[in-house]
C-alpha cells in the first residue's frame, strides 16, 4: 500500500521509495505473538511494525489511523518525543528504555499481543507495555517511512494465540 516498497537484498527485505506498507493479506490475527528481525542502515532511519489494522487498500495511513505501530526510530522525528522512539507504540506509549543495538546490527522484536494488551520486548528486554483500546484483530505489516530511511527486515513469524485468528 503507498508508493514505498520492499527489495529482496541478500536474503531481507530493505525498504524504499517513501511512505508505504507490506501486508499480510491472507489473514487477520486476534491474540498472537510477533517476532521480526531488524536492522537500520543510518542512525536516523525510521520505520515501524504495525499491528491490527483494518483492509487498507492502497492508503498506508489506514494503519497508522487504526491499529497500532511498534516504532523503529532512534531519535524520535521529528522533535525527540519519546512517543515517537524505537520499542514505543508510536504516539501512545514511549518505551522504558532503550535497548536497540548499535546501527548496522540486527534487532528482534517480540511484540506480544493479548485482548487489549500490548506488551514490546526488544533484545531479550521489555521495553514497552500498553494498553489499547482499538479493535482486537486485524492485519500486521512493516513500514517503509521516506525515501531516506532504509530499513533491512528478515525472520518475520506469528504464532496465533486464540481462535479469534480468522481468515480474511
Amino acid at each position: 500500500a503507498g508508493p514505498g516498497g520492499f527489495d529482496l537484498v541478500d536474503g531481507t527485505m530493505q525498504s524504499f521509495g517513501g511512505m508505504g506498507l507490506l501486508w499480510y493479506t491472507k489473514k487477520q490475527f486476534g491474540d498472537f505473538v510477533l517476532k521480526v528481525d531488524w536492522k537500520e542502515l543510518h542512525f536516523s532511519d525510521n520505520s515501524g511494525v504495525f499491528v491490527r489494522f483494518p483492509d487498507p487498500g492502497n492508503d498506508p495511513w489506514v494503519a497508522v489511523n487504526n491499529g497500532y505501530e511498534v516504532q523503529i526510530d532512534n531519535v524520535g522525528a521529528p522533535d525527540g518525543n519519546p512517543l515517537y522512539k524505537t520499542g514505543g507504540i508510536f504516539n501512545f506509549e514511549a518505551p522504558s528504555s532503550v535497548a536497540s543495538n548499535p546501527v548496522g546490527e540486527w534487532n528482534t522484536y517480540e511484540i506480544r499481543v493479548v485482548g487489549q494488551s500490548y506488551t514490546v520486548i526488544l533484545n531479550g528486554e521489555e521495553v514497552t507495555t500498553f494498553t489499547g483500546s482499538r479493535s482486537t484483530r486485524g492485519y500486521i505489516g512493516l513500514q517503509n517511512h521516506t525515501t531516506n530511511d532504509v530499513i533491512d527486515y528478515r525472520n518475520v513469524r506469528v504464532l496465533p494465540l486464540d481462535a479469534g485468528s480468522v481468515q480474511g
